[in-house]
């Protein structure tokens, strides 16, 4: 028979957390989700160190109530604070932006409002470099709004063997982690700003990426926790800056690249989305979203204009399968417009 929601958190009820309240009542477990034996939630905690005993025995019991797998992924909200250094001479620990071991290169692909196709530029942008034959992985940090499963085609549950280190998925050559593989597609994730930050840090640091030549991290739209969050933990080595034409995305476009500015993190580039539409039954070109904006923008800012997409069926139809237009249609004018800026950043020594 297969594990209910109303058996597990019955099982949960059991577990004791340091200060003797189960872990259910004193509101550790986030996020539960309940689907045909696979058990997978949050455990939201000040520090993660007390509680690996915990993790561990929720992990024994559920697996003794018949569940197919367990899933915990746990956020810390604070670090605790050090004690008093007494050997001067010991090597500071480091506070500011660090390498991810083992990736040479992370390159933010941003913007500053959502609809402009930020997430379908960032998963072609991921296959173009992967077909180009660099090391690729994409890091979905679109928190409220992941959508690189489903653009990538990628299903399933990533799975932690030794309860430390978290295995991502991978597809089309690209190596994929995302919050959306631990949740259902029509599933909120209704997390505060320190939960949201510790699972972007759990991402980034406890992922067994391997050896990548670039990590492309989605981040959400907006200049909010997420952005910060990155730019502060992880050394960013650009921002890429995805907008349309329309007067509107041109002003939050800005704030965004003011955001990067003020966190010292280089523009590699701005991207056109949606630049034109052609009519498919008469060859007629029009301007949707206006047209130019974006140039002038990166004329303005002394940055390259790395492509001009255009809005077209095909990309849309692509993404909505599962397989970008750079995998499905290689061939295409679409995907060429993509395999051109991964060139181009290869070229540059930025990818």
């Amino acid at each position: 028979m297969t594990v209910t929601r109303d058996q597990t958190l019955a099982c949960l009820k059991e577990i004791k957390d340091p200060s003797g309240n189960d872990i259910v009542s004193a509101g550790l477990v986030r996020a539960l989700n309940v689907e045909d034996g696979a058990i997978r939630f949050v455990m939201e905690v000040a520090s993660p160190e007390p509680y690996l005993p915990i993790k561990a025995e929720a992990e024994e019991k559920l697996a003794a109530l018949g569940a197919t797998s367990v899933s915990i992924v746990m956020t810390a909200h604070t670090k605790p604070a050090a004690p008093p250094d007494l050997k001067p001479n010991r090597k500071a620990e480091p506070t500011g932006p660090e390498k991810i071991a083992g990736i040479d290169r992370i390159i933010a692909v941003a913007s500053g409002k959502g609809g402009v196709g930020k997430s379908t530029v960032a998963a072609n942008l991921a296959c173009a470099l992967a077909a180009e034959g660099r090391r690729v992985g994409m890091l979905d940090a679109d928190v409220y709004g992941p959508s690189q499963p489903r653009m990538l085609g990628v299903s399933g549950r990533p799975q932690s063997p030794d309860g430390k280190l978290i295995l991502p998925l991978r597809n089309f050559g690209v190596t994929m982690m995302s919050i959306g593989l631990m949740t259902n597609e029509d599933q909120a994730v209704v997390w505060r700003g320190p939960m949201l930050m510790g699972a972007l840090q759990q991402m980034l640091t406890q992922v067994q990426w391997g050896a990548l030549d670039v990590l492309i991290v989605d981040l959400p739209p907006g200049t909010g926790d997420v952005q910060m969050t990155l730019a502060q933990k992880a050394q960013l080595d650009g921002a890429i800056i995805v907008s349309t034409p329309q007067d509107v995305a041109l002003l939050d476009a800005r704030k965004g690249i003011d955001m990067f500015n003020q966190m010292k993190t280089p523009i590699i580039g701005m991207i056109e989305n949606m630049s034109t539409h052609i009519c498919s039954s008469c060859g007629h070109e029009e301007h949707v979203f206006g047209h130019g904006g974006v140039t002038a923008e990166a004329d303005k800012l002394g940055v390259p204009l790395l492509a001009e997409i255009p809005l077209h069926l095909d990309i849309r139809l692509a993404a909505d399968g599962g397989a970008p237009i750079v995998v499905s249609k290689p061939e295409s004018a679409q995907a060429q417009g993509f395999r051109a800026v991964a060139k181009a950043l290869i070229d540059a020594g930025k990818a």
